[in-house]
């Protein structure tokens, strides 16, 4: 079971989450029409979860997940212990 942090929102993050699972880097537009958001809102929300560890930004404009991003989406980690930055 997944373990959210109070700073995340849901199922917003999740679903950003599942949508870089695959292994695929991603533009914020591309996530957006993938989980019906707004590019501006889900890039709010890659801001963040990139300064939690759980993304990065390999390129300029891509992300993908981390191993720590995968280990939340298989419940192996409480996102509540990740520290900002």
């Amino acid at each position: 079971m997944r373990k959210p942090a109070d700073w995340m929102q849901m199922p917003t993050d999740d679903r950003i989450l599942e949508a870089l699972e695959g292994g695929l880097r991603l533009t914020p537009a591309v996530i957006a029409e993938n989980i019906d958001k707004s590019r501006t809102h889900v890039s709010r929300r890659l801001s963040d979860l990139t300064d939690y560890g759980l993304i990065e930004k390999p390129k300029r404009g891509y992300y993908e997940i981390t191993d720590v991003g995968r280990e939340y989406l298989d419940g192996e980690l409480d996102a509540g212990d990740l520290s900002n930055g």
